[in-house]
């Protein structure tokens, strides 16, 4: 042995680099194995299937007979030892994208009407209006257009409409879509919309020169737009106009690309037409957008476009610039350690990077994570990085839903979605990162039945734990921060113990979005929930209803049914 030692020290002292190269795979070998036993990617679900005696806690249901399921498969858990402290939680792929075999909403009166109910019931995103004369030198829906001569479908031109905000959809000659806020021709038959769309035959798009038009139900009227202002209502003039809307230009040829291009160069995030004035000003306690018109009382021909609005001295018509409102934008860790510690608690898919946005933006700290995830950090998430006890950060993200972990937290904001929205984008973040989508494989694949078969049950406990062990919790549906954003944040920002003032949340509400949502042009074009599937589902959602209710709390929004 001794001979065999000094044969191999001989020949590295005349090959140090072989030396050199082997030690340092070595060692590169040893830390891989380290990381891959030391941590997991995943947030964990301990413990085993409960007992009845287990799942009953004070004022709330057992769950019988669909013994929620608290053990995962070994991806979904962690090594024995239970807990992790801030652990590498990082998406586990970048797969492509793939589009599914689409399938449709609408189509012509003569088509649409035989499954029209099943279609409206599962999604009322458009509404078919009828078939329209068009002219190549003279379009009747003028926003943007594209052309696909193989794969073209009704519900494709729909969602790129709406993706850019506008009001109609129009499809001609079974492959090209047209977009608008206008509809600035006349009807044709019926009978000249006959042209099958390339990409599904049993629906029409339009015929030649004859448009096939949708009014998209879903276009929120926020993300409309003209250019790059994004339309944001019709509003009553301000008592104080010219403290509310400081800077203005009297233009006789009106256009909203003219008074949205002054209110940008001035730097101001609205513009507002007033008749043959353009006003230009900040969303403030004395214009906050939140009592909007009837659209017909801005409805006033602009001097220098026939078909825009310009709005009248007494009605504003406004657009929200690509001017960024910086009210809200500064973010610090916290001047001195935190108090108390403060979950910010969901079943992952809830929305919570997007809650933590906003957040930030409302009370200018930045929110700490449980786990940590480079991606987050990089894109402006600082607290990423430190501890979760570290007490710098507002609150703390986590997906944790055992005893242990929630007694660590003093309060908590609890997030809470529809599980078949939070299912798929958990789904999607799984296989395809924070705003990607997962392949068209993984859903019709394996991945897909099991992911749902794991992770369905783990929806319903995540809530019922949070209920049963939290000390203070503050229960935030994500539906209706969606839709009363400003109501719902002022909730959270209370139980946070920080003031915000008014106007900083008013600006919150122009820098909603962030960059955490996945757009919409490549949405699932089909229903992924098998009738199983959904029976389940609805026997875990009328679960958790019954817990919120028991606690004097509003139920789940009616949305969550029927499926």
């Amino acid at each position: 042995m001794a001979k065999l030692l000094l044969k191999l020290q001989r020949y590295f002292r005349r090959k140090p680099v072989r030396f050199f190269t082997l030690l340092a795979l070595y060692l590169a070998a040893g830390s891989l194995v380290f990381l891959h036993s030391g941590f997991s990617g995943e947030p964990t679900v301990p413990g085993s299937p409960r007992s009845p005696a287990a799942a009953e806690g004070p004022g709330l249901p057992y769950l019988g007979v669909m013994q929620l399921s608290r053990g995962f498969k070994a991806a979904a858990t962690l090594p024995a030892g239970g807990r992790r402290h801030g652990p590498w939680f990082k998406s586990t792929s970048k797969e492509p994208s793939d589009r599914g075999k689409p399938r449709e909403n609408g189509g012509p009166r003569s088509r649409a009407l035989r499954s029209r109910s099943g279609r409206e019931k599962e999604e009322d995103r458009a509404r078919y209006i009828g078939c329209y004369q068009d002219n190549t030198q003279q379009r009747t829906l003028r926003g943007m257009s594209f052309f696909d001569y193989k794969k073209m479908t009704v519900f494709r031109c729909q969602d790129n409409c709406a993706e850019r905000g506008y009001l109609y959809a129009g499809l001609e000659f079974g492959a090209e879509c047209y977009c608008g806020h206008k509809i600035q021709a006349s009807n044709a038959s019926e009978s000249e919309c006959n042209m099958e769309c390339k990409g599904e035959r049993s629906n029409t798009c339009g015929g030649i020169n004859r448009l096939s038009i949708y009014r998209l139900e879903l276009a929120q009227e926020s993300a409309r737009r003209y250019g790059s202002a994004i339309f944001r209502g019709c509003f009553r003039r301000p008592e104080n106009v010219s403290i509310a809307l400081p800077a203005s230009q009297l233009m006789l040829n009106m256009s909203v690309d003219k008074c949205v291009d002054f209110c940008t160069e001035k730097e101001f995030p609205l513009a507002a037409l007033a008749g043959t004035t353009c006003r230009c000003g900040f969303p403030s306690t004395l214009f906050p957008l939140h009592e909007r018109e009837d659209e017909q009382l801005c409805a006033h021909k602009c001097a220098a476009e026939e078909f825009e609005s310009c709005g009248s001295e007494e009605f504003l018509l406004v657009y929200q610039t690509q001017v960024q409102d910086n009210r809200c934008m500064d973010r610090r860790f916290l001047p001195s350690r935190a108090k108390q510690l403060v979950a910010l608690a969901s079943f992952p898919g809830a929305g919570n990077t997007w809650a933590r946005h906003l957040i930030e933006l409302a009370t200018g700290f930045y929110t700490g994570s449980y786990y940590f995830d480079g991606s987050l950090y990089n894109k402006g998430f600082k607290g990423e990085r430190d501890h979760w006890r570290s007490g710098r950060t507002i609150c703390i993200k986590t997906h944790e839903s055992g005893q242990k972990e929630i007694e660590s937290f003093d309060s908590a904001i609890l997030l809470i979605r529809n599980p078949y929205k939070a299912l798929m984008a958990e789904f999607n973040r799984k296989y395809g990162g924070h705003i990607g989508f997962a392949a068209h494989a993984h859903w019709k694949g394996k991945e897909w039945p099991e992911f749902v078969a794991n992770y369905a049950p783990w929806w319903a406990t995540h809530t019922l734990d949070w209920l049963r062990y939290g000390k203070k919790v503050l229960v935030v549906h994500f539906e209706d921060l969606k839709r009363d954003l400003f109501v719902q944040l002022q909730r959270m920002v209370a139980l946070l113990g920080v003031t915000a003032c008014q106007d900083r949340l008013l600006c919150v509400e122009g820098q909603k979005d962030g960059n955490f949502k996945r757009s919409g042009l490549r949405k699932l074009e089909y229903d992924p929930y098998t009738p199983e599937m959904r029976k389940v589902i609805g026997g875990y959602i009328r679960t958790v209803d019954a817990a919120l209710k028991l606690r004097n709390l509003s139920g789940v929004p009616e949305d969550y049914y029927p499926r």
